[in-house]
């Protein structure tokens, strides 16, 4: 990547800047509706099952300005070229999904908790998982300044989240979207890693038949060699009748062969 930033906007990520931009600026107008879709875990069991929605609205929901802004600048950052690499389809998927995660560690954790749990940051920490190990040797800069790879710069992050994060920071939002980028992206290449032996296999099973194919036409073609000479040194009408239904098979047993590869 050169300049600042990777880039233009992807399309799935421009729409979760509209749709999270646009979310945030109807929360200042109707402050109950920050209340209502939140997570609020001791609400959601004791409600069950009227509060279905909201371990996928609370992801499109923020705090304050800086919350919103660092959560989107994230996804900006990270996000745009993994979308550009899966493409959006795929990606958007995954962020979903990863924010759905967080909600439930949240609530299997937090269950009689009655905190409000708000943000795209669990969807945003499965994005820096799925970066950190697609592109470890990537270089950020720190405060815009210092350089640091990628793969000593999330873990770091996330460590100092961790450390330094107060009681507002939403913890176990933000561990259940990177397990799920985590789980993802391995069961991702062990599906790779499957599918490609499957492949191999396959590739092996036909140079097998193949390899058998050629060896069993060099016989026929060995035989038929045979005859051939027979027919030169005695006439065609001393073959016997299993050397003439041999001639007269051979030429559609090789098509076979050759058919078969």
């Amino acid at each position: 990547m050169s300049g600042f930033g990777p880039g233009a906007l992807s399309p799935f990520i421009k729409t979760m800047l509209i749709v999270n931009g646009a979310i945030f600026v109807l929360q200042n107008i109707f402050p109950h509706l920050t209340n209502f879709l939140s997570l609020v875990p001791g609400q959601f069991f004791q409600d069950f099952p009227n509060r279905l929605y909201q371990p996928f609205t609370y992801m499109f929901l923020h705090g304050d300005f800086f919350h919103i802004l660092f959560n989107m600048f994230a996804l900006w950052m990270f996000g745009t070229e993994i979308e550009y690499t899966w493409g959006t389809k795929k990606f958007g998927r995954f962020y979903i999904l990863a924010g759905l995660s967080a909600a439930v560690l949240t609530l299997l954790v937090q269950s009689n908790d009655f905190v409000r749990v708000l943000g795209a940051s669990g969807a945003v920490y499965g994005i820096l998982v799925a970066y950190w190990l697609m592109f470890p040797n990537r270089t950020v800069y720190l405060y815009f300044v210092f350089p640091v790879k990628v793969k000593w710069f999330v873990p770091g992050f996330m460590l100092l989240g961790f450390v330094m994060g107060g009681r507002d920071i939403a913890h176990m939002a933000h561990l259940g979207g990177a397990l799920y980028g985590l789980v993802y992206m391995k069961s991702n290449w062990r599906f790779d890693w499957f599918k490609g032996r499957i492949k191999n296999l396959h590739i092996q099973r036909q140079e097998d038949k193949l390899n058998k194919n050629r060896q069993e036409a060099e016989q026929i073609m060995k035989r038929v060699d045979e005859i051939l000479d027979k027919i030169s040194e005695v006439g065609i009408e001393n073959l016997s009748k299993e050397e003439r239904k041999f001639l007269e098979e051979a030429s559609s047993e090789l098509s076979k062969k050759n058919l078969n590869k």
